[in-house]
């Protein structure tokens, strides 16, 4: 069953990857973080499966747990908690770009008017991530 799985998914990535170099009309169309990462060479197929079974929570905290490990649990004066809502804002910015369609549908996803979303992607750098620039 999880060959199965990886098989799907393998597949899917190859089409994704087939279309966004055709379709690059759109503007958020085929803008994937996990193609991104996958061309980069920092995720596989088996990963995601093993990611999938995590709660976000458990992900988010085994992370924040390896981060804290490669540097003998301390994060030299990083204030996590008062940093996190910048953390996700950015990441749910990625999420919006990866699901939409358009910069407009992405969001009116968030509830977003355009101008404050331009202002995030700016702030937080999503266009020079997904190479829109």
């Amino acid at each position: 069953m999880i060959a199965d799985i990886i098989h799907i998914q393998s597949n899917i990535s190859n089409i994704s990857k087939q279309m966004k170099k055709s379709n690059r009309h759109n503007t958020t169309a085929f803008n994937s973080v996990r193609i991104k990462l996958e061309e980069e060479g920092l995720i596989n197929n088996e990963l995601l499966v093993l990611i999938a079974a995590l709660s976000l929570e458990d992900l988010i905290a085994l992370k924040l747990e390896l981060a804290c490990g490669e540097v003998r649990n301390r994060l030299y004066g990083f204030d996590i908690w008062r940093n996190l809502k910048p953390i996700v804002q950015e990441s749910v910015l990625k999420f919006a770009i990866s699901t939409r369609k358009s910069k407009k549908d992405a969001a009116r996803f968030l509830g977003l008017n355009y101008l404050e979303f331009k202002k995030l992607l700016t702030k937080y750098n999503i266009e020079e991530y997904f190479d829109m620039v």
